[in-house]
């Protein structure tokens, strides 16, 4: 195994127009006693990595971005009993949690004060090669290649969190605004429960994609669906979305916001029109263990079908700039080089 390996850094906050991110080349990282190394095969984009990249969430610079990671296991920590060289895994956004607090004792680490987040607080999947804790890595059904399980790891495991959390009942009507990676997954898990779903987007190729996948409709943000939603999933960046969401709900529906920073504030609510009647909103933080080892074997299971856009490690800054741009159909997973 070499000494050195590429990698992607992120050695300041930028607008990702500048296209900051630098390939370097870093010492291959040595396993902790409970640590796996893996080598790194696929890494999925995400728009928190945009959030990274541009200052709205503040990571530990210089970083190796990346959290939807698949690879396989290249050297054990002297105390790792989950896996043997050679096993393929995941490694999704949350890398540790203390393991003490009240938050992690009901299974909730993604509120641990402590949390540490893959490619943000350590360095991630942007690279040839990268460490996890054995607790915090994942087998990855055998149906699924590697750039295909890429998405599942945050896209799909997070989209999974989102749907739980809406409370969305086989039956009922869904809405999800914003057709990227995650809710093109979430699409598919609803449909497998029975439910209709109803999605908002500028993109008519991912209106289109919705309707393949599915969708009992696709229209514009402002477009009007003609029914009420029972819950909604918001996955845009903008503010705006969500008084447009809350305004189609159903009374006593609730709105999911899942993403982790908005670009720009959420308007005033006018609470007599879009709050009463027992509306709810309720946001999202991070995952937990328990979202990715039970979404993974559903995903397999349904089974999922992501649509993936393949890129190379060193094209991440242009790939980047097209998820900003809306212009990825499905998932973006950068490749890596041997």
């Amino acid at each position: 195994m070499a000494d050195k390996m590429k990698a992607m850094i992120l050695e300041r906050v930028s607008a990702i127009e500048k296209k900051p991110l630098k390939m370097v080349d870093l010492p291959v990282p040595a396993p902790g006693p409970k640590e796996i190394l893996v080598k790194v095969s696929a890494c999925g984009l995400c728009h928190t990595e945009l959030d990274e990249i541009e200052g709205r969430i503040q990571p530990g610079l210089p970083v190796v971005l990346g959290h939807q990671i698949i690879g396989k296991v290249e050297r054990l920590g002297a105390e790792v009993t989950k896996f043997k060289a050679g096993d393929r895994v995941g490694i999704a956004w949350i890398h540790s949690a203390c393991g003490r607090c009240s938050f992690c004792f009901h299974g909730n680490e993604n509120l641990c004060s402590e949390f540490k987040g893959t490619g943000c607080h350590v360095n991630g999947g942007y690279a040839q090669y990268t460490l996890a804790l054995d607790d915090f890595a994942y087998p990855i059904p055998e149906r699924f290649s590697d750039s295909e399980a890429s998405p599942l790891l945050c896209a799909g495991a997070i989209g999974y969190r989102d749907l739980k959390l809406s409370g969305i009942q086989k039956g009922q009507r869904l809405g999800l605004f914003g057709f990227g990676a995650s809710a093109h997954i979430v699409l598919q898990i609803a449909k497998y429960w029975g439910c209709e779903s109803f999605v908002f987007t500028r993109s008519e190729k991912h209106r289109h994609l919705a309707k393949r996948l599915g969708a009992s409709w696709a229209g514009g943000p402002e477009e009007d669906p003609r029914e009420t939603l029972h819950s909604a999933i918001d996955f845009t960046p903008v503010g705006e979305t969500v008084p447009r969401a809350l305004g189609i709900l159903e009374k006593g529906g609730r709105l999911v916001i899942a993403v982790i920073r908005k670009r720009n504030p959420i308007p005033p609510l006018d609470y007599a029109k879009l709050l009463w009647d027992e509306k709810e909103i309720k946001s999202v933080a991070n995952i937990t263990r328990k979202d990715a080892l039970e979404f993974l074997p559903l995903a397999a299971e349904i089974p999922i079908l992501p649509e993936v856009q393949e890129f190379s490690l060193e094209e991440a800054n242009e790939a980047l700039i097209l998820l900003k741009e809306g212009r990825i159909q499905g998932a973006g997973v950068l490749t890596m080089p041997d």
